[in-house]
């Protein structure tokens, strides 16, 4: 069995800073492409960020410029720095992790969600 624990999550204020982690843990062979999610309240859950396992990055156009996502590998372990917050940035955030278990069973596993509240 594989987990995803996510942490970091908080309260800020408008132009404060956060930086959430990842950590998969469980079962794992390797992990191919990692990212950052998020859903508000009455919205579709949607891409903030990516990244490879080689380390190519995807940005959603609302966060260009303002977050940034890396990962450890040798940790199994994803960040999202996110810098200059707007109370817009408020949800709760999710990893995902597509990975490959021991096994050979390819997998997509969910965090169970971090909050980001941003006050105005």
């Amino acid at each position: 069995q594989v987990q995803l624990v996510e942490s970091g999550g908080g309260l800020v204020q408008a132009g404060g800073s956060l930086r959430l982690s990842c950590t998969a843990s469980g079962s794992i062979f390797s992990i191919n492409a990692m990212g950052w999610y998020r859903q508000a309240p009455g919205k579709q859950r949607e891409l903030v960020a990516a990244i490879t396992s080689g380390g190519s990055t995807n940005y959603a156009d609302s966060v260009k410029g303002r977050f940034t996502i890396s990962r450890d590998n040798a940790k199994n372990t994803m960040y999202l720095q996110m810098n200059s917050l707007k109370p817009e940035d408020t949800a709760n955030y999710y990893c995902n992790a597509a990975l490959v278990e021991y096994g050979g069973r390819w997998n997509a596993y969910w965090g169970q969600g971090t909050q980001v509240t941003v006050s105005s």
